[in-house]
């Protein structure tokens, strides 16, 4: 799973249905018994369903709906892609295993100002907000309430999205050292024979070559990261559950 992936993240645990947590480590499915509208006595309605354990913390089926809409709404998604579950539910348990890490090694908070200023630009850029005209705020909670979300739940998620960039940026990128031969090898192996399939004049060096060390920085981030899961993956205890399947 590459990082591009990765970093169309959202909150994983937030909003979680606990109750019944125990009943769906036995069972694969997640439960509340009567006493809490539940017509006849003794029995339990089926809400959830165990998707994946990652370390102990639990992956629901509604967190991959939740994931799944979530991705709906995503203005830099790939339009083309066709969905998933199974890399959803890869991307939910990468994700688990990113927070976890990221717990022992908490980052200062991301300033509100910089999540506020952050939603600004998205409103602007989800295509299919236009027709609600999600510059204003009625517009915007409309949108959002028509995919499954309050406006808080949104914010929450992006907010834990951009934390767990930053985490990714402070333990990868900061020691990443781009060198001038590895951008100009970039610009005359790479960009210029691509300019010159389209017929088209390409960009001075100088012009374009911070373009092109970001380009380099997030293809070594993005090896380093699927590196780094690997590990974690293999040194924890990573369970995918199949349908139906009940736990010993």
């Amino acid at each position: 799973m590459g990082v591009a992936a990765l970093v169309s993240m959202s909150v994983l645990m937030m909003g979680r249905l606990w109750a019944g947590q125990a009943t769906a480590a036995q069972t694969g499915t997640a439960e509340v018994g009567a006493g809490a509208g539940v017509p006849a006595a003794g029995q339990g309605v089926v809400l959830d369903r165990l998707v994946a354990v990652v370390n102990g913390d639990v992956i629901l089926e509604s967190d991959v709906d939740e994931e799944r809409r979530f991705e709906e709404v995503q203005p830099y998604r790939d339009m083309l892609a066709e969905y998933s579950r199974d890399k959803v539910i890869g991307r939910l348990v990468d994700r688990a295993l990113i927070l976890q890490q990221a717990a022992l090694q908490p980052e200062d908070a991301v300033p509100q100002r910089d999540l506020d200023a952050q939603l600004v630009t998205v409103r602007k850029d989800i295509a299919a907000c236009k027709q609600y005209h999600c510059e204003t705020d009625e517009g915007w909670k409309k949108f959002l309430g028509e995919h499954g979300f309050t406006e808080e739940e949104f914010r929450a998620r992006w907010l834990q999205r951009m934390q767990l960039l930053k985490f990714i940026e402070v333990r990868f990128r900061n020691g990443i050292k781009i060198s001038d031969d590895e951008i100009k090898t970039y610009y005359e192996k790479t960009m210029l024979p691509e300019y010159a399939k389209r017929n088209v004049t390409p960009p001075k060096l100088e012009t374009i070559s911070r373009r092109i060390e970001e380009v380099l920085l997030q293809r070594q981030v993005g090896a380093l990261l699927e590196d780094w899961l690997k590990s974690l993956r293999a040194q924890g205890s990573v369970r995918m559950m199949t349908p139906g399947e009940v736990t010993p």
